[in-house]
């Protein structure tokens, strides 16, 4: 919140927390918190944001790039928000996309990336893997664009 007041000189923190309050209660935009067993923890760390319509994220973007990864991770949030799941980003030493729980369990570590090519490879699979240690958890995926490739690490 703080960051955004600064960004665009707008008056009060609390302003901000009720305008994104707003947008999500009318299902504009969704947060995503970082996963931690504390809800206090979940509260104070940042959320990751998405939108209801991609659109959306690119016309109101700062940046000059397509990020079409970006759009490809928000379009599966989308996707997976339709299974009545509790959604978490995990972050510890790496980031993994999303963590899926039902009823308390850890049900599925999902890393989202256009492409895994040599530069993004050790980053995008550290951070899967990191998460999937963290819940004990068999397998995990790697969602890409148009890439069909299987991993296995032991």
């Amino acid at each position: 919140y703080n960051s955004i007041k600064k960004m665009f000189d707008l008056g009060s923190v609390n302003s901000i927390s009720d305008y994104l309050s707003w947008l999500e209660d009318c299902y504009l935009l969704f947060f995503v918190s970082k996963f931690s067993w504390s809800p206090k923890s979940r509260n104070i760390n940042p959320r990751k944001v998405y939108a209801i319509d991609t659109g959306l994220i690119q016309n109101n973007t700062l940046s000059f790039s397509k990020d079409s990864g970006r759009m490809l991770e928000n379009t599966v949030y989308l996707f997976l928000r339709q299974k009545n799941l509790d959604i978490y980003y995990f972050k510890e030493k790496k980031e993994c996309d999303f963590v899926l729980f039902e009823k308390n369990t850890c049900v599925q570590c999902i890393q989202v990336c256009e492409e895994v090519h040599r530069e993004n490879k050790e980053r995008e699979l550290n951070g899967l893997l990191e998460a999937l240690h963290f819940f004990n958890m068999p397998q995990g995926y790697i969602i890409t664009k148009n890439q069909e490739l299987s991993l296995i690490h032991i």
